[in-house]
């Protein structure tokens, strides 16, 4: 049970996929650390987008409030779907930590 303990925490604590390579499940959390790491990666480039607009809009002396909100809209959305997709493989990885059985784990 100790084991189990550990996967969950990795997977849940740590990074989503790390319980599963702890457990031995290789190529399961390989997927699932690299596509963790597309969707964080991906929603930190939307961001970082829009955090670029805003700064050069504000040396350019044109910032407007009505600006800044049309840059968050505009990009909020894909950072959205990025930040939801990490969050369904993060319950994914926790849930699957919890239910598989011991029998591999050594």
């Amino acid at each position: 049970m100790g084991n189990k303990l550990k996967c969950v925490a990795l997977s849940a604590l740590v990074l989503p996929g790390l319980g599963q390579l702890y457990r031995g499940s290789r190529v399961k959390g390989g997927i699932l650390i690299l596509l963790d790491n597309v969707f964080i990666l991906g929603a930190l480039f939307v961001a970082l987008r829009s955090a670029g607009k805003l700064m050069l809009a504000a040396q350019q002396g044109t910032l407007k409030p009505e600006q800044v909100l049309t840059a968050i809209k505009t990009d909020n959305p894909w950072a959205s779907w990025l930040l939801g997709g990490f969050m369904v493989l993060w319950v994914y990885s926790v849930i699957e930590a919890v239910m598989h059985k011991d029998n591999h784990i050594n």
